[in-house]
């Protein structure tokens, strides 16, 4: 099971939405066209969760994330927004970088260390400005394979934060 980007259709570059919850919309429907879930039941989990708080980190960067009981194993998307647009984070700064995780809950052991990595390197200011100069899925994929790194072991199960080539 793992939570990787397996194609360059998991990638949107310069996507335009109108706010966090057009934004939120179009990266459901991206999602679950990629893998067969129900478009209203991803959008409804992102929004549920975004409603308990912002899944903004700040610089510019947001992890929309949750749990769900139909999946076996993770799927997830990243987005680069063009123009930013508030997602009201801790620094109020406009997010452009998007990596959006589904999770499943019967592997809610791993969750939260996957997304506190995906977290430190979305932190990281290397990153984060190679993903914004980034010109294709491409480059986007082997920015995150570099830094995304090793896989997360737990009980039975092993989950890879990155991206596969």
């Amino acid at each position: 099971m793992t939570p990787h980007l397996s194609s360059e259709e998991d990638i949107s570059l310069d996507l335009v939405t109108r706010g966090k919850h057009s934004a939120l919309s179009r990266i459901a429907v991206r999602i679950a066209r990629r893998s067969g879930l129900d478009e209203q039941m991803v959008l409804r989990g992102l929004w549920h969760r975004e409603c308990l708080g912002s899944t903004g980190i700040g610089r510019g960067v947001a992890i929309p994330h949750a749990l769900f009981d139909m999946i076996s194993s993770p799927v997830a998307s990243f987005t680069r927004l063009a123009p930013p647009i508030d997602f009201d984070g801790p620094d109020d700064d406009p997010v452009d970088i998007v990596y959006t995780l589904l999770w499943p809950r019967s592997a809610v052991s791993a969750f939260l260390p996957a997304l506190s990595r995906v977290c430190r390197v979305l932190r990281a200011p290397r990153t984060r400005e190679g993903l914004r100069q980034a010109q294709s899925a491409g480059e986007v994929m082997a920015i995150l394979d570099a830094d995304l790194g090793p896989a997360i072991s737990t009980n039975s199960h092993t989950y890879q934060v990155g991206l596969h080539a």
